[in-house]
């Protein structure tokens, strides 16, 4: 383990994929050896009714050096994702004239090529508080980055829209129907419930600097550096807002809806399964909690379901088996892809609550039916030379809403007695 451990610590960022090959055959070493000092620390309790403080140190240690193993394939599989900029084809000539005159605008703030493009396409891209779209390869670059750093978004319904908020109605009840008589009377029937469900878009920003001998450099590429510059902050503070936002100024989060026990749900509320145990599982049993959430979907939500947990909730699912003492929790089959719970794609998010008394620390549902992201079209920089001397800000800025749009599609575990 302590060679596999500096080996994390130094692996290098490479796209190869040999490399993502071998760090993948490490993770599975890894879990090797997690089950096999699993099933020790099990047999040792079993024995003595406790485990040895070493076997835990051990399995802390394991568990440590899987996360950073994990955290090496998905940063591998990142960068395998992402596409290089540019396109081709018909719109090929105003794509190139839409880059060099953005790119005139970021280097030395002249704004004719853009005002130019973007009065012949009658663009309402400057408005009264100033500011252009970026081209059209960079805002798309940062949408699909933020996809793979997400994964509330890449696991959610993204809708583009051109206005400040999406209104979508939902049929809560679907119309009513009966059996009758060849000749007997045909009563009318009550029609659906539809509600209304509201999503505006909030705005989100971050404003990198530059010095202007950054920007005179031919060599940088600037479109580049903005997109990594603001693909991380971007996604730190959406993945937050779509797990916990409060709705205020931001998306709203699945946690911040209120939550009920499965036997008393009811639409506008999310139901939970309660583990039994304040702050932890149940000592005997603890898989038949997932068990129970996994069957509170309905069977058409079951099939696209994943769950959704922090690496600490993850760490301790790690431990769990079935009835037949095997793994509920299995390594992904090949590298890019997830680990699997109980045969539901897991996916790791560190917005999600540590296990704690009362606290919801694992969700599981059919994100995709459940969640709803909002786009605002567009990404847009201003240029501000003047107000951090000797620097060049870079205000960039988009609008993102979010919140549940099916009640029924997203399940949650307590870690309470009820």
């Amino acid at each position: 383990m302590t060679d596999m451990h500096t080996a994390l610590k130094t692996a290098p960022e490479i796209k190869a994929a040999p490399e993502m090959t071998a760090a993948f055959d490490e993770f599975m070493e890894a879990f090797e050896a997690f089950k096999e000092t699993n099933d020790r620390r099990l047999g040792e309790i079993e024995e003595k009714l406790t485990s040895d403080v070493v076997t835990r140190d051990k399995m802390d240690r394991i568990n440590r050096a899987m996360d950073e193993q994990k955290k090496v394939l998905d940063q591998l599989a990142l960068k395998k994702a992402r596409p290089p900029l540019g396109r081709s084809g018909a719109a090929g000539i105003e794509t190139t004239e839409h880059k060099a005159a953005f790119e005139q605008y970021i280097r030395r703030g002249d704004e004719t090529g853009l005002r130019d493009i973007e009065a012949k396409a009658m663009s309402s891209g400057s408005g009264a508080d100033g500011g252009y779209l970026v081209p059209s390869e960079t805002d798309s670059e940062i949408g699909r980055r933020l996809s793979v750093a997400s994964p509330i978004r890449s696991l959610a319904t993204v809708r583009q829209v051109s206005s400040s908020i999406l209104k979508k109605p939902f049929a809560t009840t679907g119309m009513a129907s009966g059996w009758v008589a060849e000749t007997a009377a045909r009563p009318q029937t009550n029609s659906a419930q539809l509600a209304e469900l509201s999503f505006p878009t909030m705005e989100l920003y971050a404003m990198p600097a530059a010095t202007q001998a950054l920007l005179d450099d031919a060599a940088v590429d600037i479109e580049g550096w903005i997109s990594s510059e603001v693909d991380t902050v971007f996604a730190e503070q959406e993945g937050t807002a779509f797990v916990s936002g409060d709705g205020i100024n931001k998306p709203k989060g699945f946690l911040a809806y209120a939550a009920v026990a499965e036997s008393a749900w009811s639409w506008g509320s999310l139901g939970y399964i309660a583990t039994g145990a304040a702050g932890a599982f149940r000592a005997t049993g603890a898989s038949d909690t997932l068990i129970d959430t996994i069957y509170a979907l309905k069977a058409g939500h079951r099939r696209n379901a994943n769950f959704v947990m922090n690496r600490k909730a993850q760490a301790e699912v790690r431990k769990l088996k079935d009835a037949d003492g095997r793994y509920l929790w299995q390594p992904p089959a090949m590298a890019g892809e997830a680990a699997t719970l109980a045969g539901f794609p897991v996916a790791e998010a560190e917005d999600m609550p540590d296990i704690a008394a009362n606290a919801m620390s694992i969700a599981f549902g059919d994100f995709r039916a459940g969640y709803l992201v909002v786009d605002r079209t567009g990404v847009r920089v201003l240029r501000d030379p003047y107000s951090a001397k000797p620097y060049v800000l870079f205000y960039t800025t988009k609008r993102v809403g979010g919140g549940v749009q099916n009640f029924e599609a997203i399940k949650l575990i307590k870690f309470a007695e009820s």
